[in-house]
């Protein structure tokens, strides 16, 4: 399957942000990736699990929440990235952006937020209730979305190491706040960054197979898988 990729300078909620977009032939859905704790669009994880779902047929955008400066910052302070807010306005502006370019207009969207990334992409789809069809969170803190998770409408995945139990706590906390219908997956062995060997393949599996009930059309599965 033969994919393009391109980078753009995307403006959202006042900034310009670095996106890596690549969009396979055919595809009937793009993945928003919300970035969290101190990464950004060049996380080797998530680049891993982007690649997974570009096999399965799905678009991908990995875009930074901060800027260069504020990368810088937040290095030093950590300052930024509990500032679930202005991420979550920032993503927003993303999938906006996104839902107007002529590549990606008219595609089912999914976000996947890791750490901090999780609780944006969740205030997001509380924001955008029309437009995002799914989520899921890797090893997220969807607890810090706070009120917003009453108003998730899209059907959301949590993926969780199970040797992570303080995390694991916090989404079991948030599922139940939730109303949407929520799933929560335990990665047996696995610590908060899913380090361990084929720790992450799960994750993508379990992404691919949600995104893939969820983003793509029944008819289109079956190729898909």
């Amino acid at each position: 399957m033969s994919a393009t990729a391109t980078t753009w300078r995307i403006p959202a909620a006042g900034v310009d942000l670095d996106g890596d977009l690549t969009v396979p032939d055919d595809t009937a859905g793009l993945v928003l990736f919300a970035h969290g704790s101190g990464s950004s669009r060049r996380s080797p994880r998530n680049r891993a699990v982007a690649a997974a779902l570009q096999r399965r047929g799905l678009a991908t955008l990995l875009a930074d929440l901060l800027t260069p400066d504020e990368e810088q910052y937040d290095a030093l302070t950590g300052g930024l990235r509990f500032d679930i807010a202005m991420l979550a306005g920032r993503l927003t502006g993303i999938a906006d952006w996104a839902g107007r370019r002529p590549e990606t207009a008219g595609l089912s969207l999914g976000l996947f937020g890791a750490s901090t990334g999780a609780a944006a992409a969740l205030v997001t789809a509380a924001a955008r209730p029309g437009v995002v069809r799914a989520v899921v969170s890797r090893g997220g803190r969807p607890d810090l979305a706070g009120e917003a998770l009453a108003g998730v409408a899209a059907p959301t995945l949590l993926v969780v190491g199970g040797l992570d139990r303080t995390v694991l706590q916090l989404n079991e906390q948030a599922r139940a706040a939730m109303t949407a219908p929520v799933a929560l997956r335990i990665v047996p062995g696995a610590s908060h960054l899913f380090e361990e060997p084929g720790a992450l393949d799960v994750v993508a599996r379990h992404a691919g197979e949600w995104f893939a009930a969820h983003l793509v059309p029944a008819t289109g599965r079956s190729d898909r898988a």
